[in-house]
């Protein structure tokens, strides 16, 4: 998983929850500056007695996963250091990096720096490489890291080094049965090569890579011996490790890379096919819990960087970050007092039993729903609603965009469905009006609106000027339009114009039609009428088309019905998942 915020924050309040003999504790003593000098960093012990040292005392990562911008570190560095936290993890060390390790630095802070491997398994993976055969690739890769390695060696941010970002996961994706085997056994020995070319240029820091879930370490184990310890992303399946370790018969001590509430991967399917994402005190809970198997492992787990300290308010960012938009949630405040940082003045709004009025399996496009919940404030702070939706299970869009709506006064909002059909993420946000935020999702199924009469176009011969030929769930051919199957379509060529036309078989009088676009909709259009094909008469123009659903009363009549589109609204051609013709 990879996602995606001011003073001096003293060590000592930066570590004010360790008990004595922990790292941070016996590192912040008589401390209250930043870091000012490079450190020894060591795996020591053995045999499920192993502990990480700094300059020969104990410390136990407690951090985050850093989101921001490497150049926006010192804005909001404090606040991380405010959260106790005194460790963050990137996913990609380079010259733009300096200026996020400075400001860890300066606020007692180390970084856990990463080098980023194609093909990771998460977002921005980029693309599939040929780690047996590969040569090119992974000697550039080496010397990257050589390069960042010498430039930042000796910067007092540093804790270690971490090389890829399940890629052991990522290259499933590529391959498959023995080559893909083949690829992993290729990719680990390779970290085995990184990790002794950094040891060569810096002996003082400890250096690893990480994984999602444990089925990678017996890579690790088997092919890359020179990592002096383990990494791993784990989200609900935490407390799973630690059997998962005596299971397989480790011999290294291991971090949490990311971890934390469960995932749109762990969870059950809502109604609507969703994911079923937890609730905000749900997540609260679920970083408490991770945090406490993780540390039940003693000896053994060294701590862990919790996901995600990150400023993304879209869908990822709502699921896991504890500030999306700069907005405090129950998460941050949870997290803040696993390290100890500094009490809450004033946390932010909780919703309860959020629910859709009426069947929320078939939303008319356009109309209007219900949507209630419970929701009170800790600190009798006045609340502001905000509802949003997002289409990531129609288009992958991550974007929550906000919605139409009427707040009723009585914990029930009256919400304008989007146009477009398919299965919408429905958020209610609540404001506190002091930097906090509540925010809880469902779902809704949006449909075609039901139109009064007879659909002549279903199953009538269809044809049109183009159709596309190759792509994901090609051919898309015209008849797809006019089969009453939403989940089929027409697509033309990337041009201008097109056209669809239906033949009725008879001159037919018409008084409505709908057009269920797809992505590719078109911003001007006509729907023409003929009774022989070859001279036609506009019934309907629509000069700003915003696709989803259009749905338009018209007066005409004829054999054949055709839309003919003049301008797209994408770059690419037109689509239609459904043309309908009615007749009353």
């Amino acid at each position: 998983m990879l996602a995606l915020l001011g003073g001096v924050f003293t060590v000592a309040n930066q570590t004010a929850s360790a008990s004595p003999g922990d790292a941070s504790t016996a590192e912040a003593a008589g401390s209250d500056v930043g870091l000012t000098a490079a450190s020894v960093v060591e795996v020591t012990g053995g045999d499920g007695n192993w502990q990480l040292t700094v300059d020969g005392e104990p410390y136990v990562v407690e951090g985050l996963t850093w989101g921001p911008p490497a150049d926006q570190a010192a804005e909001y560095m404090p606040d991380l250091a405010s959260m106790g936290a005194n460790t963050t993890r990137t996913w990609g060390t380079d010259a733009t990096s300096r200026p996020l390790l400075d400001a860890a630095a300066e606020n007692g802070i180390r970084v856990i720096a990463g080098f980023w491997l194609q093909p990771g398994g998460g977002p921005g993976s980029g693309g599939c490489v040929d780690y047996v055969n590969d040569y090119d690739y992974k000697g550039e890769q080496l010397a990257a890291m050589n390069t960042w390695v010498n430039e930042y060696k000796d910067h007092p941010g540093v804790l270690m080094w971490s090389v890829g970002n399940e890629s052991v996961l990522g290259l499933q994706n590529c391959y498959e049965g023995e080559e893909l085997e083949a690829q992993r056994v290729a990719y680990t020995q390779f970290v085995n090569d990184a990790a002794l070319e950094i040891k060569a240029l810096d002996p003082n820091h400890p250096v690893t890579s990480t994984d999602a879930w444990v089925g990678a370490w017996e890579y690790y184990e088997a092919n890359s011996p020179d990592l002096d310890l383990f990494q791993v992303n784990s989200y609900d399946a935490v407390c799973g490790i630690q059997q998962a370790w005596i299971d397989g018969g480790y011999d290294r001590p291991y971090i949490l890379t990311e971890g934390g509430p469960a995932g749109e991967w762990e969870v059950d399917d809502d109604v609507n096919g969703i994911p079923e994402e937890p609730t905000d005190v749900a997540k609260a809970e679920g970083y408490q819990a991770a945090w406490d198997c993780l540390m039940a492992h003693e000896g053994v787990a060294l701590g862990g960087t919790l996901f995600h300290y990150g400023l993304e308010n879209d869908f990822g960012g709502v699921w896991f970050n504890l500030l999306p938009g700069g907005e405090k949630r129950l998460s941050y405040y949870a997290v803040s007092e696993i390290f100890g940082g500094e009490a809450p003045t004033n946390t932010p709004p909780v919703i309860t039993d959020l629910a859709v009025g009426g069947d929320r399996t078939a939303v008319p496009a356009g109309s209007t729903f219900d949507l209630s919940a419970s929701v009170s404030d800790p600190d009798g702070d006045a609340i502001a609603y905000e509802v949003l939706v997002n289409s990531k299970y129609i288009d992958e869009g991550g974007a929550l965009v906000p919605a139409e709506f009427t707040d009723n006064g009585d914990g029930s909002f009256s919400v304008t469905a989007p146009n477009r059909p398919g299965p919408w993420k429905v958020y209610l946000a609540a404001r506190d009006g002091q930097g906090n935020l509540g925010i809880e999702t469902t779902s809704v199924n949006v449909v075609p609106p039901p139109v009064d009469g007879t659909n002549v176009a279903l199953g009538a011969e269809t044809t049109a000027s183009t159709f596309q030929e190759q792509g994901d769930g090609a051919p898309f051919l015209p008849e797809h339009a006019t089969d009453g199957d939403n989940a089929t379509r027409w697509a033309s060529e990337w041009a201008d114009p097109q056209w669809l036309q239906v033949d009725l078989g008879a001159s037919t009088a018409i008084d409505t039609v709908q057009l269920f676009w797809e992505t590719s909709y078109a911003r001007a259009y006509e729907v023409q009428v003929s009774d022989d094909g070859a001279n036609w008469t506009s019934i309907h123009t629509v000069t700003d088309g915003a696709g989803g659903v259009e749905t338009a009363e018209v007066n005409g009549s004829g054999r054949y019905v055709r839309v003919l589109g003049t301008e797209r609204g994408t770059g690419w051609g037109y689509s239609l998942y459904e043309f309908g013709v009615y007749t009353s």
